[in-house]
């Protein structure tokens, strides 16, 4: 019976060593089709705060966004810079990143800058990593201390003018009033609602003339 049991424990490490493979190899073709300096942008959930930031900034009828980072592929891995309200500004792990928007039910889908802007992607990456730390901005207002998902791209590309800030709004586009989340929302804050102040969000920069979708993540 000994050689027996040692013949499967064989097999047994042989069938191991075989999936540890076949799972690398699905992490590697995740990234595989990527290339540095992607934009990653974050399907929006249809309530909550991101309900309430696609209600009032949609731009395109077949996409909806309410987050975005920037890939950054080097000889450490692939990972995102982006500002998140969990973790502030980071750079996660690209399996990560994507673990925990499948977490909240939401998709990834990828964008690319145009051929002839990919020359600023250097600069971009290099400003990104130097806001890494952060706090995030909760307030949604520009300030110079903390940043949002948008607010954070958009500053990484600002030298390069990639994307740029425009007057913000928070009107319900079926009412013509201010969305009543976000006025409830600023109140708790004992703020004024900022509308028509200088901002972004995802779905602004997802509509830019220099970028290209082009797929999404599974």
């Amino acid at each position: 019976m000994k050689p027996i049991l040692k013949r499967n424990n064989f097999f047994d490490h042989v069938l191991i060593f075989a999936f540890l493979i076949i799972l690398s190899g699905c992490k590697n073709s995740i990234s595989s089709g990527l290339k540095n300096g992607d934009l990653l942008f974050v399907t929006a959930k249809e309530t909550g705060l991101s309900g309430a930031i696609n209600n009032v900034t949609q731009k395109q009828k077949n996409a909806s966004f309410d987050h975005i980072g920037i890939l950054q592929k080097n000889k450490n891995g692939t990972f995102v810079l982006h500002a998140a309200p969990k973790g502030r500004s980071q750079r996660q792990n690209l399996n990560d990143f994507l673990k925990d928007q499948a977490e909240d039910g939401q998709k990834v889908v990828v964008y690319r800058l145009k051929p002839e802007f990919q020359k600023n992607i250097p600069n971009a990456i290099e400003k990104a990593n130097s806001m890494v730390g952060k706090p995030y901005n909760f307030n949604y207002i520009l300030d110079e201390n903390s940043y949002y998902c948008s607010d954070y791209i958009e500053r990484a590309f600002r030298k390069d003018q990639i994307f740029k800030l425009e007057p913000m709004t928070f009107i319900d586009p079926k009412t013509g009033k201010t969305n009543s989340f976000w006025e409830e929302f600023y109140t708790k804050k004992n703020l004024k609602v900022p509308e028509g102040e200088l901002g972004c969000n995802p779905n602004g920069l997802a509509a830019s003339d220099k970028i290209q979708r082009v797929k999404e993540l599974q």
